[in-house]
């Protein structure tokens, strides 16, 4: 699956879709075993589903958001907030100038507390002059997806790096995924202070989850569109399994605004 969408102008103008989708992601540590584009190759695959589903518009995606919690390790790339929300805006703005109705942000990052934000404000607004907004999935949706796929983790224990990202990747891009996730589990279940000290004191290893204990068979999940030192993870990678990969469903990891779940 390629992330960046190929269409022509003439595409678009052909589609003539009501509505849009942003799939948001992060540049930032996810261990030893997963690259740091996780996050938005996760967005795009949970978009890429919907869009099969749906006549929507699929945009490319946003690759660099707030991380700032992962600023403890090599490569992580952060913006601020104000600055997501405004880019968030712009391309709105572009959007309802050139016809759409809605938005949907497909965010995979549950850093990104910023954007319940931005969604409220536009739909609180009046068309024209604002674009009404959605955000997906939630942390409801990725619950339901976790029951879908018989994983064994929670949203709050499989925080990052774990059980479900590992299995989405090894679904969707099995190539990103290093060997070394089969050593990369870290339980962090208890965070109180997350948006304080960011995952560094929770976590040494950077991670927050168990994308360790495979059994056999165990292969992928991306769910149904609901529409050295260093390991980067916290929970577990255990992929779904092999049989779920043909009735698999898409989402984007589950955040809510609290240190429970920072995909």
């Amino acid at each position: 699956m390629n992330p960046l969408p190929v269409d022509t102008t003439e595409d678009v103008a052909g589609q003539a879709a009501a509505v849009a989708l942003l799939p948001v992601g992060s540049l930032e540590q996810h261990g030893p075993h997963l690259p740091l584009t996780t996050d938005t190759l996760v967005a795009c695959a949970v978009a890429d589903r919907v869009a099969q589903a749906h006549p929507v518009r699929l945009l490319p995606p946003l690759t660099v958001s707030c991380s700032h919690e992962h600023a403890a390790w090599a490569g992580t790339v952060s913006i601020s907030a104000t600055t997501l929300a405004a880019v968030v805006g712009d391309i709105a703005a572009s959007l309802r100038a050139a016809g759409t109705l809605a938005l949907v942000l497909v965010n995979a990052h549950g850093g990104n507390y910023v954007l319940r934000n931005v969604v409220q404000e536009a739909s609180a607004g009046s068309p024209p002059t604002t674009l009404p907004m959605a955000l997906f999935p939630g942390s409801e949706d990725w619950a339901a997806a976790r029951g879908a796929a018989g994983l064994a983790t929670s949203n709050a224990a499989d925080m990052h790096a774990g059980e479900l990202e590992t299995s989405i990747l090894l679904h969707t891009h099995p190539e990103v995924v290093r060997p070394s996730y089969t050593g990369a589990d870290h339980d962090a279940d208890d965070r109180p202070y997350l948006l304080t000290t960011g995952l560094g004191a929770y976590s040494p290893p950077a991670s927050s989850g168990d994308p360790r204990s495979r059994p056999p068979g165990r292969a992928g999940v991306c769910s149904t569109p609901s529409p050295g030192p260093s390991t980067g993870t916290c929970g577990r990678s255990r992929p779904a399994p092999a049989e779920l990969r043909r009735r698999s469903t898409t989402s984007a990891p589950g955040a809510t605004p609290t240190s429970a779940s920072t995909p």
